[in-house]
């Protein structure tokens, strides 16, 4: 047994350590540092070498708009941004034929846009909308899963942490990610609406008196429709701004992606403050110490990631195992298959970050050498990572909506289940035609 454990190899062993440690639920960032401690120990390396690795790993420029992007997020979602957001399509889309369905999709896309995390995004807006969904019609699990599937969007459509992590790792465009993102990941939302007249139970009339309940507070519930729609326009107009502002700078080269993140954490302290006036000091405090919570909780992943990926690289563990993989077909499509399912499986166990850091070391030499476009995978990538925050049974998404609704994980899980199945559609599509996702990027280039 002691032989075969030192014929792996450190980097194996500590992938081994890191898997062991995870089923011991020792937190993501302390089991990769740990195993990766483990592993420089085992090959000779000073571990007095951990805190320059640990630096050189952190201290990248684009990694900036992680902790803005997710106060930016946070800010726009106490300051009431995301109300005045749901009331309006509310207004404008909801009694079309699927009523909230359709406004709860369209909101879960277009908070993408603001917010660029999964789990934020279903604890910002999913209340409202699994509220009005559920008096509109819908059974709340569905609902439920409808949050969790468009909330996990926001990983794929612009402006994405996650694109940014990425970028960084595979030293790509992290602006062409950005406007490579966009399509595809409007073409899953409109997936979405195809699992909606399967499950909504109320009818029109019914919808529509549930509709008018939504907000309570609404003082424009009784006024006739244009009016309702100019009033809630004119409320929520600096709020739908917000995504013009941020993916236009970036876009026009006004600034890069990681300004952007510090413009749009401005705006919305300036929309907040100034405009709607709901800006406190007691809620700035609140917003500050969540997003410092949650940014501490993903660069603490990145950090340690860093030691471990150094691991992966002086073992030649990226050399093995991209040998291997390549080994297994001389078909790329088969080998993409493989990829795909690899990360589905990591995705519900892992968040994505850990699972870039671990993973894209060795699938990205593999895609280079089959030819494939470092943009294009980019977004594929990130569409399976986004499946994986609401696919059973461990998808952080469902946890969150569970809190939410007070619904069991099973019941979640089960509402889920129509959008998995539309989104890993909306994922082959993609996959097999990655002009969905360069055309922009093509046409856009100088």
């Amino acid at each position: 047994m002691l032989e075969f454990w030192s014929d792996m190899g450190a980097g194996t062993q500590m992938i081994v350590i890191f898997f062991l440690l995870l089923a011991l639920r020792l937190p993501v960032a302390f089991a990769l540092g740990l195993s990766a401690f483990y592993a420089m120990w085992s090959i000779g390396f000073g571990l007095e070498m951990a805190g320059d690795l640990i630096a050189t790993g952190i201290a990248k420029y684009s990694l900036l708009a992680i902790p803005f992007f997710i106060l930016a997020g946070t800010l726009m979602g106490s300051l009431g941004i995301a109300e005045r957001m749901i009331r309006f399509f509310r207004v404008l889309i909801g009694g079309l034929p699927g009523g909230m369905g359709i406004v709860g999709t369209t909101v879960c896309l277009f908070w993408g846009a603001v917010s660029g995390s999964g789990p934020a995004s279903v604890a910002a807006i999913g209340p409202l909308i699994i509220k009005g969904m559920e008096e509109d019609g819908y059974p709340k699990a569905f609902a439920a899963g409808l949050v969790c599937t468009g909330a996990a969007l926001s990983i794929v459509i612009p402006p994405s942490i996650g694109l940014v992590i990425y970028g960084v790792i595979a030293e790509a465009s992290i602006s062409s990610l950005f406007i490579a993102a966009i399509i595809p990941g409007l073409f899953l939302g409109l997936l979405m609406l195809a699992a909606l007249p399967f499950a909504r139970s109320g009818d029109a009339a019914k919808g529509a008196e549930a509709l008018k309940r939504l907000l309570p507070a609404d003082p424009d519930a009784g006024l006739p429709y244009g009016q309702r729609l100019h009033r809630s326009f004119v409320s929520s107009f600096w709020g739908l701004l917000t995504p013009v502002v941020i993916l236009g700078g970036i876009y026009s080269g006004a600034f890069t992606p990681t300004e952007a993140a510090l413009v749009a954490t401005v705006y919305a302290l300036l929309v907040g403050g100034l405009i709607y006036r709901t800006l406190t000091l007691r809620g700035l405090y609140q917003s500050l110490a969540d997003a410092a919570a949650s940014s501490a909780v993903v660069m603490l992943v990145v950090t340690y990631a860093s030691l471990f990926g150094w691991v992966v690289t002086v073992d030649d563990v990226i050399g093995k195992y991209s040998a291997a993989l390549l080994g297994l077909s001389d078909n790329q499509w088969v080998i993409l298959l493989v990829i795909m399912a690899i990360l589905l499986i990591a995705g519900m166990f892992m968040d994505a970050v850990t699972i870039m850091f671990i993973c894209l070391p060795i699938f990205l030499p593999v895609a280079q050498h089959l030819g494939w476009d470092p943009v294009w995978f980019g977004v594929v990538v990130m569409i399976n990572l986004a499946i994986g925050l609401f696919t059973p049974p461990v998808g952080i998404n469902l946890y969150v909506a569970a809190n939410i609704t007070k619904l069991p994980l099973e019941r979640v899980a089960q509402g889920v289940l129509p959008f998995l199945l539309t989104s890993l559609i909306g994922l082959a599509v993609v996959c097999a035609v990655p002009g969905m996702s360069l055309l922009l990027v093509e046409w856009l280039r100088p």
